[in-house]
């Protein structure tokens, strides 16, 4: 391994060479596994699934070498012809210069093969991976919509606040010049701001759960007069124990709606709620595996003796590491880790619960502005923040299930760029 010294980085640290291979098996030895258990599992793990684990054991029945797959861009994905070009869709001509201004050369596969059915106004599932392409997938129609007739409302769900900030940010982009209006409503934030918004004049509403519940309590959002509806990373939402605010919410709309569901994963749960939802929903997956191809991923294997700070030290040392995402599992250990790191010479920030909204913003803004090196989160940070050029994403503590693990590792290779994955292993 390569030692630097840079005034950006921490301070050196010196490493016996059964340390030099952080990825996989070290060289010449085969990995000690406990007798009676999966391979690579330690005390505790079971073999199989991928679903919750208790929280007290987290990742377990996630065998480790689903934590393994080296990186390939297949030659489908590098060929890849959409069947149109933005100038076909029957969209706004302002929309089409809007996104051409914006770098969108041509459709992804999920804006490809979507766009025109949530135009003819089909309910719709689209399932991709992240970092595909999905909130222009949805964004770009419902504009036009709204264009072709201003009276038309659009409520679109999301799991998390960063995530609903982001969408309202593409929409203006997408939209600016128009007077199209939206309100973010989301908890952390002060609701006397979002209850000024909706009082004003608006077409969308981006949200979570709860707080749209709250504000629809107060009689400051009228679910009646709403007949576009998009949910989006729903999975997440119920994973996150919003199902009963979902249903509240879409229980309230109109019978006669348009309702668009966009998420990474599906599950038994997420088919369910598809089904209750939905009506003859058009049904589109471009997915082509759970994880992203041109995602390399590894393991980094703690031996025996070792300190865990001191082996992620080292490997943040390396050149390539220049813009790294590392997820723990709680938000006093991803605090923790975050004022470790920063003690060592690091430049890093956190996000968690834990932390207010202005603090979340302000380290999110210094991360994608590559101002810090480092941001430590907990799985907030996991579902559809779309930040760029993230080198690499580092499971510091393993994922509760598989598919927060998919999510993680999202976060980088995104579009046709190649990203690397670590899994710490003890």
């Amino acid at each position: 391994m390569e030692t630097r010294h840079s005034n950006r980085r921490g301070p050196q640290r010196s490493f016996s060479k059964s340390s030099s291979r952080p990825f996989g098996r070290p060289s010449g030895k085969p990995f000690a596994r406990p007798a009676g258990k999966p391979f690579g599992a330690p005390s505790g793990f079971r073999r199989g699934g991928s679903r919750f684990a208790p929280r007290k054991n987290p990742g377990a029945g996630i065998h480790f070498s689903r934590f393994i797959n080296k990186a390939v861009i297949t030659e489908e994905a590098e060929n890849f012809k959409p069947e149109h070009s933005f100038q076909d869709f029957a969209i706004d001509q302002r929309l089409k210069q809007t996104v051409i201004a914006h770098g969108y050369t041509e459709p992804t596969p999920i804006q490809d093969k979507t766009i025109n059915h949530i135009l003819k106004g089909s309910d719709l599932v689209g399932i991709a991976n992240t970092g595909t392409g999905k909130t222009a997938a949805f964004l770009l129609p419902l504009l036009n919509k709204v264009i072709l007739n201003p009276k038309e409302k659009v409520l679109i769900i999301v799991p998390t606040r960063e995530l609903a900030i982001q969408i309202d940010q593409e929409l203006k982009k997408f939209a600016k010049g128009m007077r199209i209006f939206s309100v973010c409503c989301v908890g952390g934030m002060g609701i006397g701001a979002q209850i000024h918004g909706l009082r004003n004049q608006h077409n969308f509403i981006i949200g979570t759960p709860g707080r749209l519940k709250d504000l629809i309590d107060r009689r400051m959002i009228a679910l009646a007069r709403i007949n576009n509806v998009v949910l989006d990373e729903a999975d997440r939402m119920l994973d996150m124990g919003f199902v009963n605010d979902m249903r509240f919410v879409m229980n309230g709309m109109p019978k006669e709606r348009q309702t668009l569901f966009f998420s990474a994963t599906t599950s038994a749960d997420v088919d369910k709620i598809i089904k209750e939802f939905l009506k003859d929903p058009i049904k589109i997956s471009v997915k082509t595996q759970d994880t992203a191809k041109n995602v390399e991923q590894d393991i980094v294997r703690v031996e025996r003796g070792k300190d865990k700070i001191d082996v992620l030290h080292d490997l943040l040392n390396q050149k390539e590491l220049s813009k790294v995402l590392i997820f723990g599992r709680t938000k006093h250990g991803v605090e923790k880790l975050s004022q470790v790191l920063a003690k060592r010479g690091f430049k890093t920030e956190s996000i968690h619960g834990n932390k207010n909204h202005s603090k979340r913003q302000r380290a999110l803004g210094l991360f994608k502005e590559s101002r810090v090196q480092i941001l430590v989160a907990t799985d907030v940070a996991a579902r559809g923040l779309d930040i760029s050029d993230i080198t690499h994403v580092i499971n510091y503590d393993l994922p509760e299930t598989y598919d927060d693990y998919v999510h993680r590792i999202g976060r980088t290779g995104r579009g046709n760029k190649k990203g690397k994955a670590l899994t710490f292993v003890e």
